[in-house]
């Protein structure tokens, strides 16, 4: 399954996924899926697995703009986003 990082900053979703390689997970900038309605147009997308890694890059950063985690599955060809469960700080 694939996480979503969404932020309400550009910046700080560059930050964190320069962030996150610097630690060791494989994660990609990417446009924000626009059913969502989520963001500033940009999120960091990497797999479940790397959830606990990616938390604890995030309680080292200063974050503000932070928004939260969200599942990201695809049905019938259309993206459905939804908070992950753990998806707050």
């Amino acid at each position: 399954m694939t996480i979503l990082a969404v932020f309400r900053s550009r910046a700080q979703s560059l930050d964190y996924a320069g962030q996150l390689y610097k630690y060791g997970v494989a994660a990609q900038t990417v446009p924000a899926p626009k059913e969502a309605n989520i963001g500033c147009g940009l999120c960091v997308k990497f797999d479940k697995s790397a959830l606990p890694r990616a938390q604890a890059v995030l309680r080292l950063g200063k974050y503000s703009a932070f928004r939260g985690f969200y599942t990201i599955d695809y049905r019938n060809g259309r993206p459905v986003v939804l908070p992950c469960a753990s998806g707050r700080r």
